[in-house]
């Protein structure tokens, strides 16, 4: 049922109760002073405490214990036991956090209830505290592309060890997908995956909030220090994080261990830090917003997150990815792409990158009403003039309609196949075939309007060829 330490200086009667408590199926474990109590702990921590408030001959009572326990094993229920019980010492342990305080002689059947609820009680922060870990946001990559091939081997590389990851790249391209990735394939994957999202946190509550709090009148508040212990504490968006929790965030990171706002003592913390961050934290550095012996704790192990502009081949998985999920979480129907609406897809801006590619299926599956194919006519409009006349027709805006027709034309067929060699990866000849053309006849096109591919993260990526300086 669940490993219980009794912890008395009295043997008659932690024995009594080891006896009532192993015939009601509970593993028992006896401690007869504090340093026995806290190798038992040490070694192996209990599902619940049993602790005598007064311990003859040794170095701590049983509130120091008590602190102690709540300090560094912050889940164990501890439920007191006095010969020597008043209010003021009730009031003291339960503000020290014990889940309850019971007085002796007790009532046997009374005690039992008490280790019953508390039991009960421990489960289910155990199980609360799962599925908070499990849900929130899915670690799953998703995606073939050479670029995201390369993003992946990284990611796969560091989950091996318990590095501090740095990982970089513009809003919305899954740097927290990604740090969970990491997570859910570590040796830590079962232990607590916390999200600290510094942007959204008033600045003179950060330390509160990361930290916790000890207090008289409350006494222990857990932050999310605590709330890591043993996993990954993720740091998403880490340049908004004020100077001064700055400086003590990297006194965690060498001490390993903290003190909560209010308290005297230290505790100690296990954990893995993963950062990100779309700034260049140099130019915070520079700009004395972020310290540099900071900066060189967290970047041990920097991995940039690309774009989805830089791997447009993986649209039409990531956007039937989140088809399949929104069908499962919100009930939205199970609708596949046309070829046309990936055409569109593939060619449109995304500066809002993986996220803003999410929300525009979300809203598509919302507000369409058939449950065949999505088809082009469905995606919302982007950057694009209101149309008059016949629905056919293409209105030009910008600087395009003040050009000569060669010169605009020349424009056109520059950014229109600059668009499709990168939808297709830098593959010509797939490119080629989808525009029409001879693979010939489209390189003789390309080097006439200055488009060349290179390598980018592992991909080729078109693009116009500079003009050399004179």
């Amino acid at each position: 049922m669940g490993d219980i330490l009794i912890v008395d200086d009295e043997r008659d009667i932690r024995e009594l109760i080891g006896d009532i408590l192993r015939d009601e199926g509970y593993t028992v474990r006896l401690a007869g002073n504090s340093d026995d109590c806290m190798k038992e702990i040490n070694n192996d921590p209990p599902s619940l405490i049993i602790l005598d408030i007064w311990l003859k001959d040794s170095r701590m009572d049983g509130i120091d214990i008590l602190k102690s326990v709540k300090r560094d094993n912050p889940d164990i229920p501890v439920v007191i036991i006095s010969g020597h019980g008043n209010i003021e010492i009730a009031v003291a342990a339960i503000k020290q956090g014990a889940y309850d305080f019971i007085e002796k002689p007790f009532n046997i059947d009374q005690l039992m209830v008490v280790i019953g609820r508390a039991m009960e009680t421990s489960r289910l922060r155990r199980e609360n505290h799962d599925l908070r870990r499990r849900d929130v946001t899915c670690s799953d990559m998703i995606g073939t592309s050479t670029v995201f091939k390369t993003l992946k081997s990284q990611l796969e590389k560091v989950t091996k060890s318990n590095g501090r990851v740095m990982l970089t790249g513009p809003a919305g391209v899954g740097k927290e997908v990604a740090a969970r990735f990491i997570h859910a394939n570590s040796t830590r994957a079962s232990a607590p995956f916390v999200c600290v999202n510094a942007a959204s946190i008033e600045p003179e509550r950060m330390e509160e909030v990361l930290f916790g709090r000890e207090t008289p009148e409350r006494g222990v508040e857990q932050g999310m220090l605590d709330e890591a212990h043993g996993g990954v504490l993720y740091f998403d968006e880490v340049a908004d994080m004020p100077l001064g929790t700055q400086s003590k965030i990297l006194r965690v990171l060498v001490e390993q261990q903290f003190q909560r706002v209010g308290g005297t003592d230290k505790v100690r913390v296990d954990i893995r830090v993963i950062s990100s961050t779309n700034r260049d934290l140099q130019s915070e550095i520079d700009a004395g917003n972020f310290r540099q012996e900071l900066y060189h704790r967290l970047n041990v192990v920097p991995i940039e997150v690309p774009p989805l502009e830089d791997r447009r081949e993986d649209i039409p998985k990531l956007a039937d990815h989140f088809i399949a999920g929104f069908n499962k979480s919100q009930g939205l129907p199970l609708r596949p792409l046309s070829e046309d609406a990936v055409a569109l897809l593939q060619t449109m801006r995304w500066p809002g990158n993986v996220r803003q590619l999410k929300n525009v299926i979300e809203r598509i599956l919302i507000l369409g009403d058939g449950s065949g194919p999505i088809s082009a006519e469905e995606i919302p409009a982007q950057d694009v003039s209101p149309r008059s006349g016949s629905e056919d027709r293409v209105v030009l805006g910008g600087s395009l309609a003040t050009l000569p027709l060669r010169e605009a034309r020349e424009l056109f067929e520059r950014e229109y196949l600059l668009t499709q060699i990168n939808r297709f990866g830098g593959n010509i000849s797939r490119t080629a075939n989808f525009v029409g053309m001879e693979r010939s006849a489209l390189h003789r096109k390309l080097k006439s309007l200055g488009v060349v591919t290179t390598n980018k993260s592992g991909a080729r990526v078109a693009h116009v060829e500079e003009e050399p300086a004179d």
